[in-house]
């Protein structure tokens, strides 16, 4: 089952250690740090529950450039992340623990930051799903008006989960089940919701006023409180008892194992039931603290190949692969994956502003970006006596040190159309201001049901005009 989990990633840090005295500054307990473990909180929690429930899963999202967002990448390896970027800083909190008890927690970068924008492949691993869940915290991507459209636009095919947040974004229209928790259904409603009569009518605001088919108040302890437009009076969903130390992450787990159950078939009141009791087992069985911090442990049987120790990438589709290996083996293995092989080719003599926005843009494409490299023997047939200026081994480690590429395939005729055919990419990428279709390619691509795509040329930037610049200054 493909489940995409949306929504803004957060680094959650624990130190535990011991508390056997106070401090002689104030009276407070000093913490001896035993251990500290750092992983991804947010939707990147979700997506390692899912993962490590065997579903395959990928996580859209955003992330910055900073060096918690470095951590937060090494603690996403081995998941399938598509990410676009954002300004804002990484919300880092770091939670201090005395045994097994809760001290403090510490929050840092957590300022409302702008709405961030979304690219054509977070677009496209939302369309590709059987269950979405939308974990907002605030952070800004819910409230993205383009991925709005799309998630209301799924509504009616795919079950969508919607774990609001106080500071986010509304629900869509439409979403299968919202799940706030009692503070964040009393704040949404402008209402008291402690009894379970003013939970019911905080829960019969928000299912007006969001328009989804159901609202799943979580109380706790208590369980939860559903109602929907298909299910009659409100029904309190009590949850079995447990011996719960730190509540975190309870909402997270509810809202993944919903989304399974929903998309498996299982009626909404069901559904609900189960993911309570799913619940209460995960924090009965530890919680946070018990999830393994190895994420390749977590895949996907067809998945854990991919895996590798690898950091998901920055700012781009998917993490990136092993510089040395070959992209043959490359392309079969993503393909057998279920994901998109991009591929384009050219000389790339002299790498300039152009090449590497034309390589960008087709990495945006798919999984995985196969740049297809003319041999020094086939440029110098194409481009005349004088090329190429920088040899091809030269010109290959330039390409793999680009964060775009994954790998390079070189060719020594003077045409890929050979080497196309053995890589066979689903999507064939060229600079120029024609379209795909008239691409010499296009038909040999599309023989295996592959589409050739045009990215925009850059006027004023060539390796001609490049070499003519160095020739006046040499």
């Amino acid at each position: 089952m493909r489940i995409t989990v949306v929504g803004d990633v957060l680094l959650d840090v624990d130190l535990t250690g011991e508390a056997t005295r106070l401090s002689p500054d104030a009276p407070v307990p000093v913490v001896d740090i035993g251990t500290t473990r750092r992983r991804a909180g947010g939707a990147g929690l979700v997506a390692r529950m899912l993962a490590q429930d065997g579903h395959r899963v990928t996580l859209v999202t955003v992330l910055s450039d900073d060096d918690a967002s470095l951590q937060l990448e090494e603690a996403l390896a081995g998941l399938r992340v598509v990410a676009g970027p954002t300004g804002a800083g990484t919300p880092v909190k770091t939670r201090i623990r005395a045994g097994r008890h809760p001290l403090l927690r510490v929050d840092e970068a957590c300022g409302r930051p702008e709405v961030p924008g979304v690219t054509v492949a977070m677009l496209r691993a939302v369309e590709d799903s059987d269950a979405i869940v939308v974990a907002d915290y605030g952070r800004g991507l819910a409230a993205n008006l383009e991925l709005r459209a799309l998630l209301a636009a799924l509504t009616d095919d795919i079950p969508i989960v919607w774990d609001p947040h106080p500071s986010g974004a509304e629900p869509v229209p439409g979403v299968a089940v919202a799940t706030p928790n009692l503070a964040e259904a009393s704040q949404a409603a402008g209402c008291r919701a402690v009894t379970p009569a003013e939970v019911a009518e905080a829960g019969g605001i928000l299912l007006e006023r969001w328009g989804s088919k159901a609202v799943l108040v979580t109380m706790g302890e208590r369980g939860g409180l559903l109602m929907g437009t298909r299910n009659g009076p409100p029904r309190i969903i009590p949850a079995p008892p447990a011996d719960v130390v730190d509540p975190c992450g309870a909402g997270d787990r509810l809202a993944a194992s919903l989304a399974v159950l929903l998309a498996e078939g299982r009626s909404l009141d069901d559904a609900a039931e189960l993911a309570i009791q799913e619940a209460a087992r995960f924090l009965g069985a530890g919680g946070v603290a018990a999830l393994p911090d190895s994420y390749a442990s977590d895949l996907h049987p067809s998945d854990r190949n991919l895996a590798g120790g690898n950091l998901t990438s920055r700012h781009r589709p998917v993490r990136r692969h092993r510089r040395d290996e070959d992209a043959l083996e490359l392309a079969r293995r993503v393909q057998a994956n279920g994901g998109t092989v991009v591929a384009t080719g050219g000389c790339f003599d002299l790498l300039h502003a152009g090449h590497a926005r034309t390589l960008a843009a087709a990495r945006d494409l798919g999984d995985c970006l196969i740049v297809c490299l003319n041999s020094d023997e086939s440029v110098h047939r194409i481009k005349g006596e004088s090329r190429p200026i920088v040899s091809q081994q030269d010109r290959a480690e330039l390409l793999l040190a680009l964060e775009c590429v994954d790998a390079v395939l070189v060719f020594a005729e003077d045409t890929p159309q050979a080497c196309l055919d053995v890589l066979r990419p689903a999507v064939w990428v060229k600079g120029g201001d024609y379209s795909g279709a008239q691409l010499p390619e296009a038909e040999l691509v599309a023989s295996w049901g592959g589409r050739c795509v045009t990215v925009p040329y850059h006027q004023a930037r060539s390796t001609s005009l490049l070499a003519d610049a160095l020739a006046k200054v040499s």
